[in-house]
């Protein structure tokens, strides 16, 4: 049998093996976290700009973290009939909606799920109000040219299990046959949190007035990644569209102009606006998808 070494010497060896293995677990941690913070940044970049998922009043995926509506004020009660709300479970809310039809509602293609539940007439964030309707999604539709991660045709709608009659607090919208002129008033709504980067849910649905700007403007705060099937419209510092909103309505002169889709991170920043979807380019779509499925 081979004679050991001085005991000194083993234990020499194996606290350089042990210090050695921690450098390198330490390393690959901080690499780690060196991406997901540099991806965090990146917040012009629409895969990280998202509107959608407020969750269990948790944080989001995506440009979930722009969705929510900043510096807004609580809505009036009925005066958004059309808004709807998708929750992927009794308290999670996901994204926002629109009723477009008795049997269709309309959201981004961002906020595809498996299933949906969605609820109509709704006003509170938690809780029930009177006259609401829950409705399953039963099909969903996005449309077949959107694209990751540009969001470009960012627009999806889904079919519920069920007609629902109009009431005072549910309505359907039209969508307008005009295209976004700049410097129109519109109105935005939502859940989304009310405060970014921190993460704040309201208690009632939140409005928001917001200014379409110019294609030109809206190209120069987003360099190459905007194309004819988005808008934007804000770029008042601190009010914007955030986190939970994704899907939900921008209205116009009293029609369906656009649907939140993506924005910088945090939300409400300086010369970052709101990118909205262009719905004027996809009432055909819109159009057709429903009366070839109902």
């Amino acid at each position: 049998m081979a004679s050991m070494g001085p005991p000194r010497a083993w234990i020499l060896v194996l606290l350089m093996s042990v210090l050695i293995m921690a450098d390198t677990g330490l390393t690959g941690q901080n690499q780690a976290c060196q991406e997901y913070g540099t991806r965090q940044a990146a917040g012009t970049h629409p895969e990280t700009g998202t509107r959608q998922e407020a969750g269990s009043l948790s944080q989001g995926e995506t440009r979930q973290e722009n969705d929510r509506i900043l510096n807004g004020k609580d809505c009036q009660p009925q005066t958004q009939p059309w808004q709807a709300a998708l929750f992927l479970r009794p308290n999670r809310l996901y994204c926002g909606a629109v009723l477009v039809h008795p049997q269709w509602v309309l959201t981004a293609a961002h906020c595809q799920k498996p299933a949906y539940s969605v609820r109509l007439g709704r006003y509170h964030l938690q809780g029930i109000d009177p006259g609401q309707r829950i409705l399953r999604g039963v099909k969903s539709f996005p449309h077949p040219k959107y694209t990751r991660p540009a969001h470009s045709n960012d627009l999806m709608l889904i079919k519920l299990n069920g007609r629902v009659s109009m009431t005072p607090s549910i309505k359907t919208i039209k969508i307008s046959t005009q295209p976004p002129r700049p410097g129109t008033q519109c109105l935005v709504s939502g859940w989304g949190t009310t405060s970014s980067p921190q993460v704040h849910y309201p208690q009632v649905l939140q409005c928001l007035n917001i200014t379409i700007m110019s294609h030109e403007a809206c190209q120069r705060a987003y360099p190459g990644a905007i194309d004819s099937t988005m808008f934007c419209a804000g770029d008042e510092v601190g009010k914007d569209s955030c986190q939970g909103d994704s899907g939900g309505p921008v209205v116009c002169n009293g029609y369906l102009q656009g649907l939140v889709s993506w924005g910088d991170v945090p939300c409400g920043q300086p010369n970052k606006p709101g990118v909205y979807t262009n719905l004027y380019v996809f009432e055909k779509w819109i159009e057709d998808t429903i009366k070839n499925n109902s």
